[in-house]
């Protein structure tokens, strides 16, 4: 009888598209082909091959980080983006603020005018 392994967790489970790919790992890497390909190409009558080859491969590598790379359930460009709001957006300071229910409480109960009843009583 065959076994198969089911793992424990499914949220992790991906759906493969092509070749074992997820859908965004197929666009990454066709977006990297796209982009190093004609630059080996347009390059390599001047450059020569091994630096050709060279700077494709550096062309390539940042849509194949953003394809292979995940750390917590969260690719890499919410990773980037995560940090970029963090550097460059934000306040470097934030102040610790709560909300405090009882002095809320205590500030209406000084607003509230001492003469007039919520309720009239009845006799």
């Amino acid at each position: 009888m065959a076994f198969v392994p089911v793992p424990k967790d499914l949220n992790r489970v991906k759906t493969k598209v092509m070749f074992n790919l997820t859908k965004r790992q197929l666009i990454c890497f066709a977006l990297a082909a796209a982009a190093g390909v004609p630059i080996f190409f347009l390059t390599k009558p001047s450059l020569g091959i091994s630096t050709s080859a060279m700077l494709m491969v550096v062309i390539m590598l940042p849509f194949i980080f953003f394809a292979l790379y995940e750390k917590d359930g969260q690719p890499a460009e919410k990773i980037l983006g995560h940090v970029i709001k963090s550097m460059f957006l934000r306040d470097k300071v934030r102040p610790y603020r709560t909300n405090n229910l009882y002095a809320a409480i205590q500030q209406e109960i000084k607003e509230k005018p001492a003469n007039k009843k919520s309720s009239p009583e009845r006799a």
